[in-house]
């Protein structure tokens, strides 16, 4: 296609004959939109949205057209030092003494769109969690455990101080550094009501006002900023889903009229895929629709989507009782919920402050209570569940080849991070249900692996050396479940240290994966059973022990977890979490052993008072026996480690070419 993409009367031609509804002007807006979406395991997808009867030639055209959108020059953004001077003189022009800068967009989730990357846009810091403060004269940003290792890489000190939220919590920063009576911005849609009520609260000795702003800061000063993405809307069948959505809708709506509540708001992405059996694509990693929820006690629904989005057999799916109105259309259907005086469901711990702000002034009455979908989606369905094994054999499958190949190369020096990766997310790829990685591929090589979310780059990329371990976390999304799983590895022969601190994380893994505990348990009840022998040699790791895990969903759910921090959900059956203690030394090596685990009744127990739970392991992939120091381990530990691995030679060696299944009989060997 020679003719220039912006030629308004060469393009409004030919939508007219290719019976492309619309103006040239908007077909550029939608194609930019899509460009703005991740790409997904089928890359022409997204022609269904533009003209779902396309010719082949129609489609070829399309996809020049997108392809030359997507190669416009855009003017450059300034360089970091001049961003934040910029912001500095926003602030100003606004009569705002500083500007609270999170990661995070309108739905509080782990992942967000391009969009809405303010954080690493203002301060280069690129990891999934974090927060910066700017006021006129100083700047922090603030990063959990995670973390600290990257974002002393990435984050310039002299602009930044560089925090831990835990030790040194940015409300208590705030409260230090701004100005008596400083009036502090913050972007409503960014931050839940919680937040707003305990930063209020910490700037309130100094008489300190926070201040919401009707048009963020960053995003005046971003001339780069990408669109919303625009991704299909598809729906998601009852066979991989488990139930009807109809049978959702009800259920929950009923749950709704019971506890008195006229309507409840859903602002999690997942949570309105799960309840209506729909996925999407428009951010990484997660099967999930940007969009927000009305779900009324009588069991209808009101979505709010971009309506571009919507693949042409969806409404066929979702059925007379899901109201389709477009995203902007949110705050008028805010609105009705209080001309109606209705009672509506808010969950503060995810819902914007803005939707908060907006039912207040409608005049409806707020209860504060969980999500409704969260702890339904969390107790996955035996079809889930059956879902989830299937897909944790095929992915067993991809990672078993994936070790023996690198059993094979790795010795000769050549490999990189980049090759791992690449290869790992290749043969996964290899399934036709395969959809997308679960998360960016942590593959860290010797020091690299002691960063805990370590992301390759052409300036990071390490070789795998002789004398090193190799750390690879990675997952998938499959069409019937997601995937998590964390192997550390030997590049020739270990040290002796290595071996102690691999099967201290080992002990530590087995002592999670065999507790039995009473029905009333939470996450944080166990969490110490995966560092007491860390704990014995003065050793630990700044992360959690377990995060939950989706269906073809988010790889990291709410709301159970296993963690230092307080959590007060109980463990339930169907519930599937990650158990992945690791050791990290710092500037060496980094170990982390990662299987996904769900809760399930306990068989009987003689003489036991109560009712017990405990985890089946999902995960079927060798642990590195090179690293296992025996002598270290009791009979018990020993016993289950072989176990396991006649279970994965068991599952995944008949499906194996070859050379795969006799390496996997050598990797899975029985030791003690």
């Amino acid at each position: 296609m020679d003719q220039d993409p912006l030629d308004d009367a060469w393009l409004a031609t030919w939508m007219a004959a290719a019976g492309i509804a619309g103006t040239p002007a908007t077909l550029r807006d939608l194609l930019t939109g899509i460009n703005a979406a991740p790409v997904g395991a089928d890359a022409a997808d997204w022609i269904r949205l533009v003209a779902p009867d396309a010719t082949a030639a129609q489609a070829d055209t399309l996809a020049r057209l997108k392809k030359a959108l997507a190669e416009r020059p855009c003017p450059s953004d300034p360089p970091p030092a001049a961003r934040l001077a910029a912001l500095r003189a926003e602030l100003m022009a606004r009569g705002l003494d500083g500007f609270v800068v999170p990661r995070a967009d309108e739905h509080q989730g782990e992942y967000v769109a391009g969009r809405a990357e303010r954080l690493a846009w203002i301060t280069g810091f690129t990891g999934s969690a974090g927060l910066a403060v700017v006021l006129l004269d100083k700047a922090a940003v603030f990063v959990d455990g995670r973390y600290t290792l990257q974002v002393s890489e990435e984050v310039d000190g002299d602009a930044f101080a560089r925090l831990h939220l835990v030790e040194d919590p940015h409300d208590r920063w705030i409260a230090e550094h701004l100005p008596p009576g400083g009036k502090l911005g913050y972007d409503p849609w960014l931050h839940t009501v919680n937040w707003v009520e305990k930063t209020r609260k910490a700037i309130e000795p100094k008489r300190g006002e926070l201040v919401p702003v009707d048009h963020n800061p960053i995003d005046a000063i971003w001339t780069c900023q990408p669109p919303a993405p625009i991704a299909p809307v598809v729906p998601h069948p009852a066979a991989f889903a488990g139930r009807e959505a109809a049978d959702k809708r009800s259920d929950l709506g009923a749950e709704l009229s019971k506890a008195g509540d006229d309507a409840a708001v859903l602002t999690a992405p997942d949570s309105i895929a799960w309840l209506l059996n729909i996925r999407g694509g428009d951010i990484p990693h997660t099967p999930t629709p940007l969009s927000f929820a009305v779900l009324h006690a009588s069991g209808h629904v009101d979505l709010f989507v971009d309506p571009r989005k919507l693949v042409p057999e969806l409404n066929r799916h979702l059925g007379n009782h899901v109201t389709l109105q477009p995203t902007e259309a949110l705050g008028a259907g805010l609105d009705a919920l209080g001309a109606a005086s209705a009672t509506v469901r808010l969950d503060p711990a995810t819902a914007p402050a803005w939707v908060f702000d907006r039912l207040h002034r409608s005049g409806a009455t707020l209860r504060r209570e969980m999500d409704p979908c969260t702890l339904p989606k969390a107790r996955k369905s035996e079809t889930e569940l059956a879902g989830s094994r299937a897909a944790h054999t095929r992915d067993g499958i991809a990672v078993c080849r994936f070790l023996a190949w690198l059993a094979e190369e790795a010795p000769g020096g050549r490999l990189t991070e980049s090759d791992c990766a690449e290869r790992l997310t290749a043969l996964r790829g290899e399934n036709d249900r395969f959809r997308d990685v679960s998360f960016d591929t942590i593959s860290g090589a010797g020091p690299n692996g002691a960063i805990v979310h370590y992301r390759v780059s052409s300036n990071s990329n390490r070789r795998l050396e002789t004398g090193s371990l190799y750390l690879i976390d990675s997952g998938a999304q499959y069409l019937d479940g997601t995937t998590d799983i964390t192997r550390t590895v030997a590049v020739g022969s270990p040290t002796a240290e290595m071996r102690d601190r691999f099967t201290r994380v080992l002990k530590g893994h087995i002592a999670l994966a065999t507790a039995r505990f009473p029905r009333g348990t939470t996450g944080s009840q166990l969490d110490t059973l995966a560092r007491q022998y860390l704990w014995q040699a003065g050793l630990d790791f700044d992360h959690g022990t377990g995060h939950g895990v989706g269906n073809y969903l988010s790889v990291h759910e709410g709301p159970q977890r296993i963690s230092k921090s307080p959590n007060a959900v109980v463990l339930e059956p169907g519930m599937i979490l990650s158990n992945e203690p690791g050791y990290y030394k710092t500037g060496e090596y980094g170990i982390r052993i990662e299987n996904l685990i769900v809760v399930r009744p306990c068989a009987a127990l003689e003489g036991a008072e109560k009712q017990m739970l405990e985890f089946e392991v999902l995960t079927l992939a060798p642990i590195d026996l090179a690293l296992v120091e025996p002598s270290l381990m009791t009979g018990a530990e020993i016993d289950w480690l072989n176990r396991y691995h006649d279970r994965v030679r068991t599952a995944l060696g008949d499906r194996l070419d070859g050379g795969t299944a006799d390496w996997l009989r050598q990797a899975t060997g029985p030791i003690g």
